[in-house]
């Protein structure tokens, strides 16, 4: 099943720091297969507070696939320009639908 890693740039400190990031950080995919569905395009937030800069999404083929390019020495590497330059919360989700709504978010249950 295919896992989706979400990035939501909320600020830019230096932005020099975050041009570094993003020039060096495509070679960082080499060897993983990767899909980049958007990086960086227009969008509209629709709901929620908050400042949002940017946002990416890319499609890895597993969760494990995704935490192996983002523990890669490549990325770790590169990694540090981004956290020196801008604030990112950064997510990566398993890719599907949980159908039944009993299982859905079951951390939020009430313990009785």
């Amino acid at each position: 099943m295919p896992a989706y890693l979400v990035y939501i740039c909320q600020g830019v400190s230096d932005r020099k720091e975050l041009e570094t990031y993003w020039k060096e950080m495509p070679r960082t995919f080499r060897g993983f297969d990767v899909k980049l569905h958007t990086a960086y395009r227009p969008f509209e937030l629709l709901e929620g507070e908050g400042s949002v800069e940017g946002v990416v999404v890319a499609e890895f083929p597993s969760m494990e696939e995704a935490k192996r390019w983002y523990d890669s020495p490549g990325y770790a590497a590169v990694r540090q320009h981004r956290m020196r330059g801008a604030k990112y919360l950064g997510l990566l989700v398993d890719g599907g639908v949980t159908e039944r709504i009993d299982e859905r978010m079951p951390q939020t249950r009430r313990k009785s």
